[in-house]
């Protein structure tokens, strides 16, 4: 179980480093890819450190709805 919180806590590492990356380039959809990179860092933590993986089957799809919903409401402000 520790080995699977440590590379799940490189991913999210990895995944932050990358944001910083895209965050200092200048084109046109670096928003949208940072939003998608948060949206995978939160998968990440609410799934694997918050042990949403063991919840109802309601709670995880209606999680990754919320995430949805906000990614596209966000995306189109």
């Amino acid at each position: 179980m520790e080995r699977t919180f440590n590379i799940t806590w490189l991913v999210l590492i990895g995944l932050t480093l990358l944001s910083a990356v895209f965050a200092n380039l200048d084109f046109t959809y670096v928003a949208i890819i940072i939003l998608v990179l948060s949206f995978l860092k939160f998968i990440g933590v609410a799934f694997f450190f918050m042990e949403l993986k063991k919840a109802n089957a309601f709670w995880k799809v209606l999680l990754v709805a919320f995430l949805t919903l906000l990614l596209v409401v966000v995306w189109a402000v």
